[in-house]
């Protein structure tokens, strides 16, 4: 596993060596496509021109520059980034503990594996992650990468720290902005049913297949398509909900059905293990009699060498 980051982990007078790694491996989770010109299937390429003496320029020959006028720029370059004294850069300095639930799950963002940098750093890399778990608490810091400083969340997981890239605040939009909101209204009759829903297909995550089904869908469509074959795909009608009431009596009905043959499938592997237990038992107990019958004729053997002596 590549690092992304390297640096520190301080809190109050304790400094701790890290790498930071990607938590997330997107490289097989999408599939690129390139753009093609129509006539002749030529791929498209994208020249970098000046819109001022109209010249094609290559990567070395483009500077960035911050317009702070019409047409009046100020150039920055990596030097310039490098010379800003600004400890997260480096330094991911924890400015205090908070309680998990603090959060909101908006805020998260991109989370990061955090490992320790060389042996030097295990022991107090431990001892912070066991004492992040212990108290259910999480640091908050802030950390540079790629041009930008954002904060951060360390926290146990695992038995190591994960640091989740977290987004500012005030960058957060409130629900009340959502329109049409405050106009549902709902009766108590529909809301019992809703909830007698939500109990019918209630299960766990375990249990839920979690899986890029459009994904297999694109890449199944492209090999049909290499093979010369057509896809042709229905498409599903969704009809609008008139009666909410009707519908919801009838989901509670269709998750009722879809539990009941799990259930028994679920029941019979039970009784199955229990047949298969019950039967080595009896097998076990036959086997018992055949030792007993062998120890009685070691006895008559050994009591007719006594009668003979």
């Amino acid at each position: 596993m590549r690092s992304v980051w390297k640096g520190h982990i301080r809190f109050s007078m304790v400094t701790i060596p890290i790498r930071l790694y990607n938590a997330v491996d997107s490289s097989g989770s999408s599939i690129r496509f390139n753009q093609l010109h129509r006539e002749d299937n030529g791929r498209i390429g994208y020249d970098k021109k000046c819109k001022s003496c109209g010249d094609a320029l290559s990567n070395k020959e483009i500077v960035k520059g911050y317009e702070y006028g019409p047409d009046e720029y100020v150039i920055v370059d990596d030097d310039d980034f490098q010379k800003l004294k600004l400890k997260s850069t480096k330094v991911i300095e924890i400015e205090g503990f908070v309680e998990a639930d603090e959060i909101h799950q908006t805020l998260y963002d991109t989370p990061y594996f955090a490992g320790p940098d060389g042996d030097v750093a295990v022991k107090v890399y431990g001892l912070l992650s066991e004492a992040l778990k212990a108290s259910g608490k999480m640091g908050v810091g802030k950390v540079v990468m790629r041009d930008r400083e954002d904060m951060v969340m360390i926290g146990h997981d695992s038995g190591g720290l994960m640091i989740y890239k977290v987004r500012y605040p005030q960058f957060i939009r409130k629900m009340d902005d959502v329109p049409n909101l405050d106009q549902s209204e709902v009766s108590a009759d529909e809301l019992k049913l809703a909830q007698s829903l939500v109990e019918s297909m209630t299960t766990t995550l375990e249990e839920i297949e979690l899986k890029d089904t459009y994904h297999e869908a694109v890449k199944e469509m492209i090999h049909a398509k290499i093979e010369g074959k057509e896809v042709v795909t229905a498409a599903e009608e969704v009809k609008p909900v008139v009666d909410i009431m009707a519908a919801l009596k009838e989901s509670i009905e269709q998750a009722k059905a879809v539990k009941k043959p799990m259930a028994k499938a679920t029941a019979e592997k039970g009784e199955a293990a229990g047949k298969k237990a019950a039967g080595t038992k009896k097998a076990m107990a036959k086997k018992k009699p055949a030792v007993n019958a062998k120890a009685k004729t070691k006895a008559k053997a050994k009591a007719k060498v006594k009668k003979v002596a």
